[in-house]
Parts: structure tokens; C-alpha cells; sequence
């Protein structure tokens, strides 16, 4: 990606369900089942051994929106990423709790280091770079970029885009951004994937790179499907990961243990269709991420 692909929309949001203000950050709280104990004093120890920042809640750093990961649907932070992870705060016995933090702070572990979160999920690639800073899950799902255009621009290719000198957008930060640079492009840089997309569709950039899963979620509306196509399909092969603090070994262990259960009782099949659209078994059954 998005990666991470930071992510901010353009358009107005609802309202959210304020939980508490930490730096003008937003905490959203996710339901989940089987808590067993309260922020109030109570143990910051969970199943497994596990050490929370917060007693009670499994804080989770993100960056919205990220549709169909992670975004905001009647008032509530919903997506793919956030129900794989609601399987991990069960497991664990607590509720998650989303922080809504810039995209640049998942590149260096910011919040994870600093004790504000316990675990990122942002639909962040893994990359040897950021390994450096955080320690990452078990590649959850394997992605793509793809190269989203008007149907009436007349781009059918990269090459093709690249050739016509055409201005191409990417959401800053983000692995994408990193792949336009790498082809030759300069790239417009914008703060989230809706902001991207509204470029596109206002005109101040005729192409852009992005997360494929995200297009695919964005063409199911009519009306996008009408006016804008894929004209490539770019395998870049990037793979999905969530973060914890580096040395975090429990915490790690209990989110890899959750991701190898989803795939292997079917959650993840229904998560997946869900959220994203027809399965594909190759992206539940990612190859072990590059070192």
C-alpha cells in the first residue's frame, strides 16, 4: 500500500462515539466480545500474559479512512482490519479501542514506542524498512496497487500514463507513492486514499496509483463504476501486516495465533467477503514476508 499507504478523507465525517482525547487524537471504541475487565483499575494483564497499555481494552493505532479496512460507517469505525483484530481483543479477553494517528507515525513505531497503542493495523505493507522500527504480524493479506483512470482519459497503461507525461496522484507516504517515484512519475501527493480519489474524480490529477483492494471496494458503487476504470493492474507484491512494539513477543504471538485460527475455522473466508469482495484463497494464504 496504503500503504500505508497519511490517510485523512477531504469529505466531512460523522460524528464518532468520543471514548477519550489523548494529543487531540480521537478514541473510538470498537465493540468486542468477552472483556473481562475495566480501564478503571483495573489489571493492565490479559490472557496470555499479555501487557496492555490500558487495562481492560486492546488499543489500536490506525489511520482513517482506509476503506474497506478501516473506516467509518454510521458513526462507527468498521472495515477488514478492524474485525481481524477484534478476534485478537477476544482472545485476550478485553474490548478494542481505536486511535485515529497520522499515517508517518507507522513507518517509525511512534505510538507503539511512546505506550499509546498497543497494536497498529492500518493496512500497512511490510517493508524492511519499517521492520527496523516495529515488529510485524504474520502477512495477513497479499496486495496489489492498481492505476485508476477516467474512462474517458484514453490511458490504458502505466507506460502508457508515463508516455503522455500525465499527472498522477498517490496518497502520501505510502508504498504506492514510493512505487510512482520509482516508475519516474513526480508524484501529487495527497493525505488519505479518499482524498486520492477525490482528486481524481475533481480533476486535479488524470491518474492515480493506489491500493487495488481499495478501488475495489470504491468502483462497487454505480456511479464510480460508470466513470472510472483500472487500466492496470501493477503486482508490486506487498503484503498486509499489523504491528506491535518491537520485543512485544506475547502480543505478537496472540495476533498470529488469531490470524492462523481465521484462516483455518473459516472467519477469515467470511471476513474477507465481507469486507472486500469475491475470496481469493492466494490472499488468505500469503507467502512468508520478505526479511
Amino acid at each position: 500500500m496504503h500503504t500505508v499507504p497519511g490517510r485523512r478523507s477531504s469529505a466531512p465525517r460523522r460524528a464518532m462515539a468520543v471514548t477519550a482525547t489523548t494529543a487531540g487524537l480521537l478514541l473510538v471504541a470498537v465493540a468486542a466480545s468477552g472483556c473481562t475487565s475495566t480501564g478503571n483499575g483495573g489489571s493492565k494483564t490479559a490472557a496470555g500474559g499479555v501487557t496492555l497499555v490500558k487495562a481492560g481494552q486492546l488499543t489500536t493505532c490506525t489511520h482513517l479512512p482506509y476503506p474497506p479496512f478501516q473506516s467509518e460507517i454510521n458513526g462507527k469505525v468498521q472495515g477488514f482490519d478492524v474485525s481481524l483484530i477484534d478476534l485478537v481483543a477476544g482472545d485476550l479477553g478485553v474490548k478494542q479501542q481505536i486511535l485515529d494517528t497520522p499515517f508517518e507515525n507507522f513507518k517509525t513505531g511512534a505510538f507503539l514506542n511512546s505506550g499509546e497503542c498497543d497494536v497498529a493495523a492500518a493496512g500497512m505493507t511490510i517493508t524492511a524498512e519499517r521492520k527496523k522500527n516495529v515488529d510485524f504480524s504474520d502477512p495477513y493479506f497479499d496486495a496489489t496497487q492498481a492505476l485508476l483512470v477516467d474512462k474517458n482519459s484514453g490511458i490504458t497503461s502505466l507506460a502508457d500514463a508515463k508516455a503522455k507525461k500525465v499527472k498522477l496522484g498517490a496518497q502520501a507516504q505510502t508504498t504506492g507513492e514510493d512505487y510512482a517515484k520509482k516508475q519516474g512519475f513526480d508524484p501529487v501527493s495527497f493525505e488519505s486514499s479518499d482524498a486520492v480519489l477525490n482528486g481524481l474524480r475533481t480533476g486535479q490529477v488524470k491518474a492515480v496509483i493506489i491500493d487495488y483492494p481499495v478501488v475495489q471496494g470504491w468502483l462497487k458503487d454505480k456511479a464510480n463504476a460508470a466513470a472510472y476504470q483500472v487500466a492496470d493492474n501493477l503486482n508490486t507484491g506487498e503484503q498486509y501486516g499489523f504491528t506491535v512494539k518491537k520485543g512485544n513477543t506475547k502480543l505478537l504471538a496472540a495476533v498470529n495465533k488469531a490470524i492462523k485460527n481465521a484462516k483455518a475455522d473459516g472467519t477469515y473466508k467470511k471476513l474477507y467477503e465481507k469486507w472486500i469482495g469475491p475470496y481469493a484463497a492466494s490472499a488468505a494464504s500469503p507467502s512468508p514476508a520478505a526479511s
